[in-house]
């Protein structure tokens, strides 16, 4: 059965890979590109499978290695982008309730004093005579003892006003420190924010120059040379076994996470998206989840950090696939050794083999 199950998830990788090379610019229409020709000599086609010369005299193979590189540094820098936009919205959350807590400690203590001064003026109309002084001139002493009664409990529900004054008092100075610590906060994180961006952008950029380079059919031969990479991995992890004994079946919950995932298919990843009609990695995992009525965190880290890890040989369909040593990565297994994912800027949400990257950890949204 495992061995079968191997052979089923390798035919499906070599149809997703046949798919997409048929597909790939210049392949799908038909039209062939000359290989660029040499000044003064004839063109010469490249041997079978041969990589075309790239930018700079580099391989097409190490340019293809250097645009994912940059493409995963800046997917660790959107990784901390999220996360950093994720605290903002949380401090600037925390700073409105903050903000409310004061203004009605404020309204209470006005009462407060108001009611104190009312107390202090009550006491003044009664001439603030001492007690010996009042029994003396007191007609009747069954009343005087009344009243003496009833100025302790006055006495003390002053006492207990001051008290509850002095304690509001006290919390507007603690929601004052700790507006204060959180707009420092807030202010940490616009900068991290700022800079993750800065970082985002000038690694797609770098990438994007270095494809800009390249010639129609390199850029088809570009894409086709991803794949084959994406295969090879895949028929090395499935080689050692790693699907012999994953045969979980999904929740319902999971079900429902796989639906939306797969349904977004053909859609463009856009760095910082949650949809819907464009995603980053962790964007897509989350909103998955969300559709399937499970809130999980926003970025592939602390998806990462916070969800319950599993054997891999206990994965089932809609765990999370964490992917590289920074977490840089992520997306869902859906089944027969495969996964969908939106993998970077320039490509759109698309299924590959759930072994096609270095696995970090399996996670579990619905625990």
């Amino acid at each position: 059965m495992g061995s079968v199950r191997r052979r089923r998830g390798a035919s499906s990788l070599v149809l997703l890979c046949a798919m997409a090379v048929l597909t790939a610019p210049g392949l799908a229409t038909g039209t062939a590109y000359a290989a660029p020709a040499v000044p003064g000599a004839p063109a010469a086609p490249a041997a079978p499978g041969a990589p075309l010369p790239g930018p700079g005299g580099k391989s097409l193979e190490q340019v293809r290695k250097d645009i994912e590189e940059l493409y995963r540094q800046a997917g660790t820098a959107t990784d901390a982008y999220n996360l950093a936009e994720a605290e903002t919205k949380a401090q600037s959350d925390k700073i409105v309730e903050i903000a409310n807590l004061i203004v009605a400690g404020k309204e209470r203590i006005a009462t407060l004093k108001s009611r104190a001064g009312a107390a202090a003026r009550a006491q003044y109309r009664s001439g603030g005579l001492p007690p010996g002084a009042r029994l003396a001139l007191s007609e009747d002493p069954n009343q005087f003892l009344d009243g003496a009664d009833r100025l302790r409990q006055g006495e003390k529900a002053a006492s207990d006003l001051l008290s509850e004054l002095d304690r509001t008092q006290t919390d507007l100075q603690r929601y004052a420190e700790e507006a204060s610590e959180r707009w420092k906060k807030l202010e940490e994180n616009r900068v991290k924010q700022e800079d993750s961006k800065k970082q985002i952008e000038e690694k797609i950029k770098a990438a994007e120059e270095l494809e800009s380079k390249l010639e129609a059919e390199e850029k088809a031969r570009l894409i086709q040379l991803e794949q084959e990479a994406q295969y090879r991995a895949q028929t090395a992890w499935l080689s050692t076994g790693a699907m012999k004994e994953v045969n979980g079946k999904a929740t319902d919950a999971g079900k429902q996470a796989v639906q939306f995932a797969t349904s977004q298919i053909g859609k463009p990843y856009k760095w910082g998206a949650v949809g819907p009609d464009s995603f980053d990695c962790s964007g897509l995992t989350s909103q998955a989840w969300r559709a399937a009525g499970r809130g999980i965190p926003r970025t592939s880290q602390e998806q990462l950090r916070l969800l319950p890890k599993i054997a891999l040989k206990d994965m089932r369909p809609g765990d999370l696939i964490i992917y590289f040593d920074d977490a840089s990565h992520v997306g869902m297994y859906v089944g027969d050794g495969a996964m969908v994912h939106a993998p970077r800027p320039g490509r759109n949400i698309t299924m590959a083999g759930a072994g096609s990257m270095p696995i970090k950890a399996v996670v579990r949204p619905d625990a």
